[in-house]
């Protein structure tokens, strides 16, 4: 049987004067489940859309077999408003999918017109290819994904659906078609953490290839067996998970500082010659001078780790923050908050989770004062000034340009250590660069909106945060920014979320929604709590037996012939593994931008260094009976 193989080769794209990706490849094998990372707006729903066949590329070609087949979610589904659940759920051009929707339709004619032959013969030949394309479980496993996803009501209209809800539909869309490549693009947006582990495992078990998009971290480690890295207009290609990219790629990046550094050197001694006033006579000279050029924009347009500091100095917050007494909240039967009594401190950071529509977003817009309690009061302290990152930007004129966008807020702005920091810069310390300020927000990406509606936040120096679910639209790179910054900020951090990764960044406590306006606090991360909450589902184990009185020490054991021969030959195998260690480790040095070759290298060493470990702990034990 052939390998179903997708094939990209020499692909290229680019929106006006900025370019996304350029000659790229890459292949998609069977059951490789595939995570796709890179800065917002460096062209990752693009390429997922190129794939998918609902973009154009401009340049290269994607290759597969005939009966290859794909199924795509996108960032943002358009759906039927229309159409019931379940109808949507059958909108598929999958062919088990066809077959079921032709099988229903023929069953309802057959009840109208029981006497019409010909619908009874259509009836038996569709039951047979039913059979033979094991097409009466899909119908089932719709209802069981919807289930699972949190959908019930498969007869509701979708446009009486929230926005969270219709993602949740079209994903369950693409998973019953069971295509040979699904392609998902922020799979986890909207969903709790259940919903999370179910698709994960949904995920790891799927018998084909996946393709995706993800900003959770411990998602992306524990579903991909591959990760691609778009960055800089190229494709970087690592095996293994999020863990072993992270891993390979600051090996990449070693060996690309060590690189800058030679070049740096070079680009030092090559403007010394261009001061020393070298005249272009000759072609010899008019080509070092443009080699200098194209040098001086490589060392220009490097964009710096320390870049992404963004230690602003916050507002004074003083010891009252948040009390909630008494409070209580409702909507018709939903009760909210009953009888809640609350103390926000200086510098706490919590986390708010538990199920979807349980009023997470609600609880935080009645912090704000954006929504009145029904009874209690809510005090607020004289000197909070809260920042709110809402799931919605209000406040964003798409036909601004990014540089006016950001001063709106403030033209200069002051860091922790008293530098004072133009609007500009900050933009490019938060990943924008220079030559992108004049751009009309219209043109960026979903996530580069998400990224600039943040950092204008964060200049207004509030000294309380509101997070409501962050990570939906943000890339791990400026997650990590931001997890950063907070773990300095002086003053209150509270989230919404249902990304365990950044919350056990960024929580020491949680409140957990549970049903009926009832909250729990717990202290700990949100790992500490889901693995507390796991123990309790799970059985006793028996009682253990009495222990039986130890036998008395038996004689000391002697070695045998073959544990003799091993300890002859023992001290030479590890001094020979330590040596291979060395020379390895010497080649790892010198493999230069090669990234693949270091990664190769890295695998190997893992395997000598785990083969060295089993060999001393042999050792140990032959020492013993020698």
């Amino acid at each position: 049987m052939n390998m179903k193989i997708l094939s990209v080769e020499h692909l290229s794209k680019s929106y006006g004067d900025k370019v996304l990706f350029q000659d790229i490849s890459f292949t998609i094998g069977e059951k490789e489940r595939i995570g796709l990372i890179g800065v917002n707006g460096t062209g990752k729903s693009t390429l997922l859309k190129i794939v998918a066949g609902k973009d154009v590329a401009d340049e290269g070609e994607i290759s597969a077999p005939n009966d290859y087949s794909i199924a795509y979610l996108p960032q943002e589904p358009e759906l039927m408003g229309d159409r019931t659940v379940l109808d949507q759920i059958f909108q598929s051009e999958a062919e088990v999918i066809r077959l079921l929707k032709e099988y229903e339709a023929t069953v309802s004619l057959l009840e109208k017109y029981p006497q019409k032959m010909e619908l009874t013969e259509k009836l038996f030949e569709l039951q047979k290819k039913m059979d033979a394309l094991n097409a009466w479980e899909a119908s089932t496993n719709a209802k069981t994904i919807l289930t699972k996803l949190g959908i019930d009501h498969f007869d509701q209209k979708i446009a009486t659906l929230s926005g969270g809800q219709k993602k949740r539909v079209a994903l369950a869309q693409v998973l019953i078609e069971t295509p040979d490549l699904l392609i998902l693009d922020e799979p986890t947006n909207h969903l709790d953490f259940e919903t999370i582990q179910w698709l994960q495992d949904f995920l790891n078990k799927y018998p084909k290839s996946v393709f995706f998009v993800t900003h959770d971290r411990y998602f992306l480690d524990a579903t991909a067996n591959r990760m691609f890295e778009l960055a800089n207009g190229n494709i970087f290609l690592y095996k293994g998970n999020y863990q072993d990219y992270l891993e390979a790629k600051a090996v990449r990046e070693e060996q690309e500082e060590s690189l800058e550094k030679k070049r740096r050197n070079l680009y030092r001694r090559e403007l010394a010659w261009i001061k020393r006033g070298a005249k272009a006579r000759s072609t010899k000279q008019k080509a070092r001078i443009e080699r200098f050029e194209k040098l001086e924009e490589k060392v220009e347009n490097r964009v710096k780790k320390e870049q992404l500091d963004i230690q602003l100095k916050g507002s004074r917050l003083g010891k009252q923050v948040f009390e909630l007494k008494h409070a209580s909240k409702a909507f018709g039967d939903k009760v909210i908050l009953k009888n809640f009594d609350w103390i926000v401190k200086p510098h706490d950071r919590i986390g708010i989770v538990g199920r979807n529509g349980s009023g997470k977003s609600t609880f935080l817009n009645i912090l704000a004062g954006k929504i009145p309690l029904d009874e209690g009061e809510l005090v607020t302290g004289s000197t909070v000034k809260i920042a709110f990152y809402t799931q919605e930007r209000t406040d964003m004129d798409e036909n601004k340009r990014i540089i006016a966008y950001i001063r709106e807020e403030a033209e200069v702005i002051e860091t922790k250590s008293g530098e004072r920091i133009s609007a500009a810069q900050m933009l490019e310390r938060f990943l924008f660069p220079m030559n992108t300020h004049g751009t009309p927000i219209r043109k960026l990406s979903g996530g580069e909106k998400r990224r600039l509606y943040l950092l204008k936040l964060l200049m207004s120096q509030p000294n309380v945060l509101f997070l409501d679910e962050p990570t939906n639209d943000l890339d791990t790179e400026t997650l990590t920014v931001l997890e950063d910054y907070l773990e300095d900020f002086p003053g209150v951090v509270i989230t919404v979320s249902h990304d365990r990764y950044f919350l056990d960044k960024t929580a020491k406590e949680l409140l957990v929604f549970e049903e009926e306006g009832n909250i729990r606090h717990y202290y700990g991360s949100y790992s500490d709590y889901l693995n507390e909450q796991d123990a309790a589902k799970k059985p006793s184990p028996p009682l253990k037996e009495e222990r039986k009185p130890k036998a008395a020490k038996s004689e000391k054991k002697r070695m045998t012939y073959l544990e003799k021969k091993e300890w002859e030959e023992i001290e030479d195998k590890i001094a020979d593994t330590e040596n291979k260690i060395k020379e390895l480790e010497q080649q790892l040095e010198t493999t230069g931008s090669d990234f693949e070759k270091a990664q190769s290298i890295m695998e190997e060493l893992n395997q000598l260094n785990e083969q060295l470990e089993f060999l001393i702990e042999r050792w140990s034990y032959l020492s013993e009976l020698a």
